[in-house]
């Protein structure tokens, strides 16, 4: 099965209210929480990563979701499930990481566990919106631009290298291994927009964050490749589906570009339905076939 029929499941058995966007919006508390997990041999391989890298990644990597709300990360739990191999030097490289990804949030809890083989890590955060307009995956609307921060495509490079054992420039291996989450580029749209908007990252790719906006919206996004920023050494499959590069998308009015330091406009939200590139609609089954998928065996 997929992830999202996985997903569809949950919202059928439970109440589906807030469940739909990587962070949950607790307006009435003024907070959104989101909560990712990492596992060995899925998500990473010690044979080219570190428990430094390992904890920055993984803080990095949700606060990625809290940007992707708009909202300011402050708090975080961390819950770490160890084998016996793992010992005290291990956690506190761990922890380093995660601090200097994270300096000023502040850690307020967890767990720590036993595991049989693999290491298992599980973080929440929670951000504060006050001053700030939340964004939805479902606001997405027609004569909006549809923007991105920055280069797709770096992750999956660094990535598809380490695998392979080749050389791997610097820029493609911190893209994998030591991701930036876009504060700024969050902050900067989030306490300037007023009206709906939607906005995710691009840890799934490029192509699965166009699509779940524009299904969860109603709209079609026509989208340029050429405008896409990448690296002329990173090709196309991995530039629009190859994910980790925890870049944001985001649907804004034109009015708004002048107050961001940096964005990419790489197409226009119109009415209809599904994500047009240079001109041909795709399906949503052939997005979907080929992103990355936990579940597929």
């Amino acid at each position: 099965m997929k992830e999202k029929e996985f997903i569809d499941i949950i919202k059928s058995t439970i109440n589906p209210e807030l469940i739909g966007d990587d962070c949950a919006y607790l307006e009435d508390l003024g907070i959104v929480i989101s909560q990712d997990s990492l596992v060995e041999d899925i998500h990473f391989k010690f044979a080219y990563t570190d428990a430094y890298k390992l904890g920055y990644k993984a803080a990095m990597v949700n606060i990625s979701d809290i940007c992707a709300s708009g909202a300011e990360p402050e708090y975080m739990t961390v819950a770490l499930s160890l084998p016996p191999d793992k010992d005290g030097e291990f956690i506190q490289k761990f922890y380093e990481g995660v601090k200097a990804a994270a300096p000023d949030i502040k850690i307020a809890g967890g767990d720590i566990t036993g595991s049989c083989e693999k290491v298992y890590i599980s973080i929440a955060i929670i951000g504060k919106t006050a001053g700030r307009t939340i964004s939805s995956r479902s606001h997405a609307a027609p004569g909006q631009l549809v923007i991105v921060s920055g280069e797709h495509g770096n992750s999956a490079e660094g990535l598809k290298r380490l695998l392979n054992g080749e050389n791997c420039p610097e820029k493609f291996l911190n893209a994998h291994l030591m991701p930036r989450a876009e504060r700024e580029f969050s902050r900067q749209i989030a306490e300037n927009i007023t009206a709906p908007y939607a906005m995710m990252d691009t840890s799934d790719g490029l192509m699965d964050a166009l699509s779940q906006i524009a299904y969860s919206s109603g709209v079609k996004l026509s989208v340029n490749y050429n405008k896409i920023p990448h690296d002329a050494f990173v090709d196309k499959a991995n530039v629009l589906y190859g994910g980790e590069d925890y870049k944001l998308v985001a649907t804004i009015p034109e009015s708004l570009l002048f107050k961001l330091d940096k964005a990419f406009v790489i197409g226009k939200v119109e009415k209809g339905l599904g994500v047009e590139l240079d001109g041909k609609v795709l399906t949503k089954d052939d997005i979907e076939s080929k992103i990355f998928n936990h579940f597929k065996g």
